[in-house]
């Protein structure tokens, strides 16, 4: 009985993380449960990437994220790593170019 809750558990906070929401449960008990927490890798060549995939300057992508131009400078250098949800939209944008149209197309 034990273990059918538990692994019960693991699949619905599983299923809550791959979704993109957030839950309380701290690393190591993630881990305990077996539940994986999938990382992002945003990498500055992939930032570069995004940006010229919509066509946008640095100073207009930083606009579209609503972040300074000096964070898209330091992300596409690589002396800086976007962070939070910042990077959720970032991983949304690589697979979805097009996911910030309605903000260009104003």
């Amino acid at each position: 009985m034990r273990r059918a809750m538990r692994e019960s558990l693991k699949e619905t906070v599983q299923g809550l993380m791959d979704t993109g929401i957030s839950t309380t449960f701290t690393k190591d008990e993630l881990n305990e449960l077996g539940v994986i927490n999938s990382h992002i890798d945003i990498t500055p060549d992939k930032i570069k990437n995004i940006r010229k995939s919509i066509n946008v300057t640095q100073m207009v992508f930083a606009q579209l994220l609503n972040v300074s131009v000096a964070s898209i400078r330091k992300w596409e250098s690589g002396t800086q790593k976007p962070t939070g949800s910042t990077q959720v939209l970032l991983e949304l944008l690589s697979k979805s170019p097009q996911a910030l149209n309605f903000r260009i197309n104003r």
